[in-house]
């Protein structure tokens, strides 16, 4: 692309492109770029102007807040493949705002909120999203689509989805009952099994998206029927409204705004975060992001439109439908506007069971069972059933709160509470070995007190200790019953691998906080297929 912008990933492009048989790398063309951003835009339309009603400001707002975050954030962000729009996070405190101050000083909050990001960005704290676990960020993703799914199946079947999660699972078994419109139940059923089957077709009709494919014929064959379609506003320039200065008191203006700049940016990096799990390209500039999210809702703001964040589904969408470059977020935003302003009658000839089919698949997709099994597999399926559980039953991000905090437990646990092994002798008069690894603590003390337990009186023990701290309970507990076997004339042998921590505390020194290099470089790739710790079977 001409604009200089996009220059700095031109080379990112390249580098995520795929290649051809011969190996070269295959430069994605403008045609891809459109058939992402078609796609987009069949997804982006309806969730626009339903969080526009929903807050309680005109449709004309989520429209507005649909383009200026495909265009500005997509010309501007760090991670290109994001697309943003209205915030779906955001809908019930932006409805307090607006009932509390007004739509015009709404949009104020909106663009106020926008300049305190950018600030954010330039502060280069973005980064610190980083350290949210990805079972976080997977279990995020897997919590929206059920969303999606369970609250679009309701409008395949001809009704209508409720507000919350749980209310549409409740509900789920008595709509399977009663089909309102069997004709949008079969229109709804024919872009699913389209969407599934068409990648399957021989060539040149598998060279068409899917999702671009299900909606034109399926739309096509419903225009004999009466059934549900998109509505659009029929003026939509004339209920555009500009921002007003707030009339209330200084502190709750200021409250709005950090509360809509603080929501937003967590939700859009979040959402970018996740976006970089869904493809093989390089990684984001997560600052850039945040810079780019906040010159957007300055933009939205000041233009009459919603708060913008960077929005999971429509990312994903881009991405799946083979977006390479920032070119197809930004098209997403320009065909927003043209669709809106001059092809809203085509577009409100779509029936909403084909764009409900559309995005149950789309949601489905989002929950990554291979994901799943690998967290399983590093003890991270709790923390990804807790987000997951707290995204369908709370909200997005009382959701990430709740995985967040049970990522932190899970942690704290394995900090402090250490593996404990206990292994009969190898051999005839071969010692039985106790191997103690990690941090040697207090909530240790029951678990190595029971394996001690373990051990047959008046054999020899060797004591391996590879522990990073030894507190004073701990070191009571190990002093004295090494004291108590060695009375009873049995032999016990202390193994300190690494830092000497239970010498140090006998000779009165203070124990090392950490285990430093000397014991990596004495045991630098040692595994337990025992006991699956850090330490050999010797």
């Amino acid at each position: 692309m001409p604009d200089e912008t996009l220059a700095p990933d031109r080379r990112d492009a390249r580098e995520s492109a795929p290649t051809h048989p011969n190996g070269r790398a295959a430069r994605p063309g403008w045609r891809r770029a459109v058939a992402a951003a078609r796609v987009g835009l069949l997804v982006g339309q309806p969730p626009s102007r339903g969080r526009a009603v929903a807050s309680g400001a005109p449709v004309a707002a989520g429209i507005i807040a649909a383009v200026v975050g495909g265009v500005v954030a997509g010309a501007l962000g760090g991670v290109p493949l994001q697309v943003s729009g209205p915030a779906a996070g955001l809908t019930s405190i932006v409805a307090t705002v607006v009932a509390t101050f007004g739509w015009r000083a709404a949009c104020f909050v909106t663009a106020a909120a926008g300049v305190l990001q950018i600030l954010l960005g330039a502060s280069r704290i973005a980064r610190a999203v980083l350290a949210i676990s990805p079972a976080v960020v997977q279990g995020m993703l897997a919590g929206i689509g059920i969303t999606i799914v369970v609250g679009q199946v309701h409008v395949v079947l001809g009704g209508v989805a409720r507000p919350a999660a749980l209310d549409n699972i409740v509900e789920l078994g008595r709509e399977f009952g009663t089909v309102h419109v069997p004709v949008a139940a079969v229109l709804g059923l024919a872009t699913i099994g389209l969407m599934l089957g068409w990648p399957r077709l021989p060539r040149p009709l598998s060279a068409v998206p899917a999702p671009l494919a299900a909606v034109a014929l399926v739309t096509v064959a419903s225009l004999p029927f009466d059934v549900p379609r998109v509505a659009l506003p029929h003026d939509i320039l004339s209920s555009i409204a500009l921002p007003a200065l707030p009339g209330g008191t200084a502190t709750g203006i200021a409250t709005a705004v950090l509360t809509v700049a603080l929501i937003a940016s967590v939700e859009s990096l979040l959402s970018a975060v996740a976006v970089d799990n869904l493809h093989g390209g390089p990684r984001g500039n997560l600052d850039r992001e945040l810079v780019a999210q906040g010159a957007a809702n300055t933009v939205s703001g000041l233009a009459g439109g919603l708060p913008v964040t960077g929005v999971i589904v429509r990312s994903a969408t881009n991405v799946r439908a083979g977006a390479r470059t920032r070119a197809s977020t930004i098209l997403h935003g320009l065909w927003m506007a043209a669709f809106a302003l001059l092809l809203a009658p085509l577009l409100s000839q779509i029936p909403l069971a084909v764009l409900a089919g559309l995005l149950v698949v789309i949601g489905a997709k989002l929950v990554d069972l291979a994901g799943i099994r690998v967290l399983s597999r590093h003890g991270d399926l709790a923390t990804y059933l807790a987000t997951t559980g707290g995204v369908v039953i709370l909200n997005l991000l009382e959701g990430v709160l709740l995985g967040v905090g049970v990522a932190v437990l899970q942690t704290l646990r394995r900090a402090l509470v250490a593996s404990v092994h206990v292994h009969p002798p190898a051999a005839a008069g071969k010692p039985w070995r106790v191997v103690i690894a990690g941090t040697l603590a207090f909530p240790s003390l029951p678990r190595v007190a029971r394996q001690l337990a373990r051990l047959p009186a008046a054999v020899p023990v060797q004591l391996d200790l590879a522990v990073d701290y030894l507190d004073h309970a701990a070191y009571t507990l190990l002093d004295n019953w090494t004291r108590v076997r060695q009375r009873e004339g049995t032999r016990v042998v202390v193994n300190e691998i690494g830092a000497p921590v239970l010498s140090q505390i006998r000779e009165g020194r203070p124990p090392p906080r950490r285990l430093g290099a000397t014991a990596a470089a004495m045991y630098p790739a040692a595994t337990c297929a025992a006991c699956s710790g850090p330490l050999a079977d010797r």
